[in-house]
């Protein structure tokens, strides 16, 4: 078992460079699929998530090879159709868009229900009411997705509720359909723009990504292509807001501004200094932070999982501020462990938390309940008084590439480190 262990205090000071997008990739990488060629992905994020949307594609029949650390050829000439069992989706959400290429390409797919981070019912019916106006029968058995058709045929496809997993699901099902596929209601998060530029390099007719419809024409056959994933909006404001809260100057690299304005807005609110470059956002503040209000909202609203980030910030900002999450259920379950470490938070309904301002957070030991949960207390690690000790960061490593290095170029004194499991009945032996 592996824990971080921070000494807090320190301002942070330096540079960053942004890794791939973990929400791009893990959509991108199944979609290689469709292609039943071979396809170059740069720009790979080095995080468990994609290591395990690889090994599932190899074990599919994929063959891997890695170009160097951030680039992977994927030649899915030989994938053919069998089952994705619970053991290789159990892990990570993301794995039900194997169920949108297989179903694309081979018109059947049987993909076991996916795992990931557990903050409120998450229920597929909407991907599922997709496929399913595109021809397809489903059925869940046994804990299995089945789905299968003789030809998909493209229709339009109304999303009840704006769902960037459905909407991704629909567009990977819809590309190898016959005739047009209208989504309306779609999301519009930077990442299915990018897996929409994909799947276009592969060959595919998708028109209107970003927008709230967007147009699939299906084309007969797809083919490989050179694609580079775009950096990481969520990894990149995390770096922001941990510069923010812990004072000092970064100059957070590889970054899309414009991907970043709704965090920017917020910091800008709370009293950091904002200066956007052309790939690149500079991130000073040596005042006092101040109270404002956030309400997560789709894209291209105030990120979802930016949430606990910004939370911590306002735990130490002069004011009350109310943070309002309009996007997935109980997901402030984090707010357990920032009380242990002093905040004063009170959540009212499951949806809404009111934070009083405190002067400074006490380091100690606490567990991460989610990816973003967890860098979260990796931030109030960083600006908390005395060490902190962060477990649970399995969930950290799903979508962070080496936070311990980034930190520690910027001034920060973290580290991560192997401890024992306790002896319990079960493993006494």
């Amino acid at each position: 078992m592996e824990n971080f262990v921070i000494n807090g205090g320190r301002e942070l000071f330096g540079e960053v460079n942004i890794s791939g997008a973990k929400n791009a990739a893990v959509a991108i990488i199944p979609a290689a699929i469709l292609a039943g060629d071979v396809v170059r992905i740069e720009n790979i994020p080095q995080i468990s998530d994609v290591q395990l949307i690889i090994e599932i594609l190899d074990r599919l029949g994929a063959k891997i090879r890695l170009i160097n650390r951030d680039t992977i050829e994927i030649d899915t000439k030989n994938v053919q159709f069998q089952s994705v069992p619970y053991e290789l989706t159990s892990s990570f959400r993301a794995s039900y868009y194997l169920i949108g290429a297989m179903l694309g390409r081979f018109k059947r797919a049987e993909v076991a229900m996916p795992g990931g981070c557990n903050f409120g019912v998450r229920p597929i019916d909407l991907h599922i009411k997709g496929f399913e106006m595109l021809g397809a029968k489903v059925d869940t058995v046994e804990g299995m997705v089945v789905a299968e058709a003789d030809k998909l045929i493209g229709t339009s496809v109304y999303m009840d509720q704006v769902s960037v997993g459905a909407t991704i699901n629909v567009m990977l099902a819809a590309v190898l359909a016959r005739g047009l596929t209208i989504i309306e209601n779609a999301a519009k998060e930077p990442h299915i723009v990018d897996l929409a530029n994909f799947l276009n390099s592969m060959g595919a007719d998708v028109r209107g990504a970003g927008t709230d419809v967007i147009k699939i024409r299906g084309v007969e056959k797809m083919h490989g292509c050179t694609y580079s994933i775009i950096p990481d909006q969520i990894e990149a404001g995390t770096y922001m807001v941990a510069a923010a809260a812990c004072g000092g100057d970064v100059l957070v690299k590889n970054v899309i501004p414009k991907h970043l304005e709704s965090i920017s807005a917020k910091l800008l609110e709370a009293g950091a200094e904002i200066i956007e470059y052309d790939d690149a956002v500079r991130v000073t503040r040596f005042k006092p932070l101040k109270k404002c209000n956030v309400k997560t909202m789709p894209h291209p609203g105030f990120p979802t999982d930016m949430q606990p980030q910004m939370c911590v910030l306002l735990t130490v900002a002069n004011g009350t501020s109310i943070l309002s999450e309009s996007v997935w259920d109980n997901r402030f379950q984090y707010v357990g462990q920032l009380l242990r470490m002093g905040a004063n938070i009170q959540v009212d309904g499951g949806k809404v938390a009111i934070i009083e301002g405190v002067n400074r957070l006490e380091g100690c030991e606490v567990k991460a309940t989610d990816l973003r949960a967890g860098a979260a207390l990796i931030i109030a690690g960083l600006l908390a008084d005395g060490t902190t000790t962060v477990e649970n960061i399995q969930y950290i490593d799903r979508g962070y590439e080496d936070v311990v290095a980034k930190f520690s170029a910027l001034g920060a004194d973290i580290r991560r480190v192997t401890v024992k499991e306790p002896v319990t009945i079960e493993n006494a032996g």
